[in-house]
């Protein structure tokens, strides 16, 4: 029971919601791999570190011995996922879909181990189906529920549009677990319905319905929306170790430790120690390096993340950012934020005429690096530490 108990944990770490419990106790109890589907929508070519919530809770159950389905959504992808969208998604075409997949499976590997991994495309079933197989998958839910989605209830007291093609994605989604026979599916909170989905079409074809793990979303580093390439507050694994490290040595210290938990490899204890250490009074800086060092370790090198590190410690002449860094929050404005005017709201100069005399000089740098660019504008999402001349630090977050 105890080794039970020890999964179980592991299992819900990080994790928002777990349905239902019992149920997946006696799949456990059972003692056979169980199969884990997680699916993911080819929309875009490369993951950031939001995306590997979910590959690093496949890793931890291939650890405790379980079977992943690494679903791409190739059929799916080309109606688009309409969670959380106010307006009705462009959909992807064929070749779109084909060269993002290629790109998703050079890069999951990096978390997940190839022998316990199962690649499946969902074209491959859902190219048998034809209109009349498709009509009575429709038929199995009412319009009545899907309503019930938030983003389509909002919507439609809303006036706005819902193509009938978004109503299918829910039930294909769940169809997935129907071909599958999945016994767990994980997804992000806002996929809830779309995993019930799966559980009640399980039912439908007579099946044991799957269990369901939520996963919270990941803030960006802006610390408030969800991490997005299109925002500019994500950290790309594809990205260059430098580039990596730095962006997560940003990161304020509250959000550091939900990014540990929800992306280090570290046990739970050693967490635990950690946050005792800087209660007592370490530094949390000396947390975030040896975390940073870890992500860059895991998507590069060991080698890659010492010189990360060594590169970071240069550019920022040793540790010269004062722990005591100032977090300055600037409201975006269309079109971005002078770089110019973020110096001076964050007191770092006393005005613009200020700002570019210092660019000039070589005295301006954000994250490190030196800038000269008089019109560079900050975009929302954007969180970078700048430093004015040798003492003058601050953190800038462009809220959207």
């Amino acid at each position: 029971m105890t080794q039970l108990n020890e999964a179980l944990a592991i299992i819900k770490r990080g994790s928002h919601e777990l349905l239902i419990e019992q149920e997946l106790i006696e799949k456990l109890k059972t003692g056979r791999p169980l199969r884990v589907k997680a699916g993911f929508d080819p929309t875009a070519p490369d993951l950031h570190l939001g995306h590997t919530v979910l590959i690093n809770k496949l890793r931890q159950l291939q650890d405790l011995g379980h079977h992943v389905l690494f679903l791409i959504g190739d059929f799916t992808g080309m109606i688009g996922d309409p969670t959380g969208k106010s307006t009705t998604r462009p959909p992807l075409t064929e070749a779109q879909v084909k060269e993002n997949a290629k790109s998703y499976q050079a890069q999951v590997f990096k978390i997940l181990r190839p022998k316990q991994t199962e690649v499946v495309f969902n074209s491959t079933w859902m190219n048998r189906l034809d209109a009349a197989a498709m009509i009575r998958l429709a038929g199995t839910h009412t319009v009545a529920r899907m309503l019930e989605r938030d983003d389509f209830s909002k919507r439609y007291k809303a006036n706005q549009p819902i193509a009938i093609h978004e109503f299918l994605y829910p039930l294909l989604q769940g169809y997935d677990s129907v071909e599958l026979k999945a016994d767990l599916e994980l997804g992000g909170t806002d996929q809830k319905f779309n995993l019930l989905m799966g559980r009640e079409l399980q039912k439908h074809f007579g099946q044991t319905p799957q269990c369901i793990l939520t996963m919270p979303l990941l803030e960006g580093l802006d610390g408030v929306n969800k991490m997005s390439k299109s925002l500019g507050n994500y950290v790309g694994i594809a990205e260059s170790p430098s580039e990596i490290f730095g962006k997560l040595m940003s990161a304020s210290d509250e959000l550091m430790w939900k990014y540990i938990e929800l992306l280090s490899f570290e046990s739970m204890a050693a967490i635990k120690e950690w946050k005792a250490d800087v209660k007592n009074g370490a530094n949390p800086r000396d947390i975030k390096v040896r975390f940073a060092q870890e992500i860059v370790t895991r998507f590069h090198s060991a080698e890659a993340a010492a010189k990360a590190l060594a590169d970071f410690e240069a550019r920022f002449q040793h540790g010269a950012i004062p722990d005591d860094l100032v977090e300055v929050g600037i409201p975006f404005v269309e079109g971005g934020v002078p770089l110019t005017q973020a110096l001076k709201q964050a007191n770092l100069v006393a005005g613009t005429s200020e700002a570019m005399r210092m660019m000039e000089q070589g005295g301006v740098r954000l994250d490190g690096e030196k800038v000269s660019d008089k019109a560079l504008k900050l975009q929302a999402g954007v969180s970078v530490v700048a430093q004015v001349g040798k003492r003058k630090f601050a953190r800038i977050v462009i809220t959207a």
